[in-house]
């Protein structure tokens, strides 16, 4: 994938493919100043900005008929500050990049979702995140942010400055400003030890809070038209460093989880009725193994298969109930779905807009195999996940409004107030955020 996500003569496009846009112009800054200008610019030109990363967002967050800017030349390390332990980074530095120079430098992220192909920007303005008993998304990991503002003014926020700003712009949907530089809170590199085995769905549910409390990192894949889950426990641990060796590591990562499955994928494409039965295949196709290693090797997976998909956090009280909607759901509608749906947790945060704003959560991601009708299967999975008052994730596809937002989130108003006062001209708008913040 190039880290473009670029499509020809000027149509930009997200990696789901799914989202397209043509923007007047695009721009790469070089520099925080550059950046400044460019924004200066669109507002003479009466045109709105959008920054772009990766494109991983399945919703239309970064597209823009105005001016596109582009973050590929803004990477790097700024600065690392051993004594507080933080690392100052550029925005548009790819999360595989980081986490590659902080383990050179005997540092890591203390959580981490499992796709690392994102821009640091784009991964926290989204509320990307992991799965953790106790430590929640990247963006709760943020101590610090610079923010090119609609004036084209640069702010610094955290606890002690600007910390309005700070609370809501760590998980900021590109609507407050552009972020140009993230302080994140590092520790010294760790080991993990990640312990995967298949576990069937009934019990995943029955041990559910068990399983939670008794792992610092627990997670799982339920497959659709199984009884069967994958589940995997990633704990810190002494020692001594036992990766996965590397041709098992090719088989089980690349062959299995993107060569085969990919192929399953196609075939489940072309032949619907054939899902259920590769589904009892693939269930049963990756079997049990332990391995320790530094956390972006545990945490992080290579995903080739293209899809699309959406997230919802429900309360982590009501997950194991939303589940078995969601089961019953599938077996009575006659749906096919070949992509495992998979479940994880956060503990409550106090980011504004951040899905695990105030409440502990669980997440369920549901997916379906790029270029398979999914609207049925997404629309019956949100209806369930709406019902316990779930929150979707802002970059994932959804069909909440501002309206919805205001009633899930308590904090709501304090958010579209301090955008109010930030970008009253609306110069970081499109309709996605007309649609999810109001007009």
């Amino acid at each position: 994938m190039s880290s473009t996500a670029n499509g020809k003569n000027g149509t930009w496009r997200n990696w789901g493919g799914n989202v397209s846009a043509r923007p007047a112009r695009e721009v790469a800054p070089a520099s925080v100043d550059e950046l400044a200008a460019a924004v200066r610019r669109a507002a003479e030109d009466g045109l709105t900005v959008k920054a772009v990363g990766a494109g991983h967002s399945f919703t239309s967050i970064a597209a823009t008929d105005g001016v596109l800017i582009r973050p590929q030349l803004l990477t790097g390390i700024r600065d690392i500050d051993r004594e507080n332990m933080t690392v100052t980074v550029e925005a548009g530095t790819p999360l595989k990049r980081l986490n590659v120079a902080l383990a050179r430098e005997g540092l890591s992220l203390t959580n981490m979702g499992d796709i690392m192909e994102q821009t640091v920007s784009g991964a926290t303005s989204t509320g990307t995140h992991g799965t953790g008993r106790d430590s929640g998304s990247i963006a709760a990991q943020i101590k610090g942010l610079e923010l090119v503002t609609a004036d084209g003014s640069v702010l610094n926020c955290s606890e002690k400055e600007n910390p309005d700003v700070f609370a809501a712009a760590r998980i900021g949907l590109g609507a407050l400003g552009i972020v140009t530089a993230i302080t994140f809170a590092v520790e010294p590199v760790f080991l993990l030890t990640a312990r995967e085995e298949p576990m069937p769905f009934d019990k995943v549910l029955s041990d559910f809070e068990e399983l939670w409390a008794e792992n610092e990192h627990f997670e799982f894949y339920w497959f659709p038209h199984t009884g069967s889950t994958n589940t995997k426990r990633n704990n810190r641990s002494a020692g001594p460093e036992r990766p996965v060796p590397q041709l098992k590591s090719w088989i089980e990562d690349e062959f299995l989880s993107n060569g085969v499955f990919q192929v399953a994928n196609w075939v489940g494409r072309a032949v619907p009725a054939t899902i259920p039965a590769i589904a009892q295949i693939s269930s049963k196709a990756l079997s049990a193994r332990t391995y320790t290693d530094i956390p972006y090797k545990v945490f992080t997976s290579p995903r080739r298969v293209r899809f699309v998909e959406m997230e919802y956090a429900v309360p982590r009280a009501a997950v194991v109930g939303a589940l078995r909607e969601l089961k019953a759901m599938v077996d009575r509608t006659g749906l096919r779905v070949s992509f495992p749906v998979e479940v994880r947790t956060a503990p409550a945060d106090d980011i504004t807009l951040s899905t695990a704003s105030g409440r502990d959560s669980a997440y369920i991601a549901v997916h379906m195999f790029q270029g398979t009708p999914f609207q049925r299967y997404f629309t019956a999975a949100e209806r369930i996940f709406t019902a316990h008052e779930g929150r979707p994730h802002w970059g994932k596809i959804h069909t909440r409004d501002a309206e919805y937002f205001s009633r899930v989130y308590p904090r709501f108003g304090e958010f579209t107030a301090l955008r109010d006062h930030l970008d009253p001209d609306r110069r970081f708008q499109n309709d996605y955020l007309r649609r999810v913040l109001g007009a």
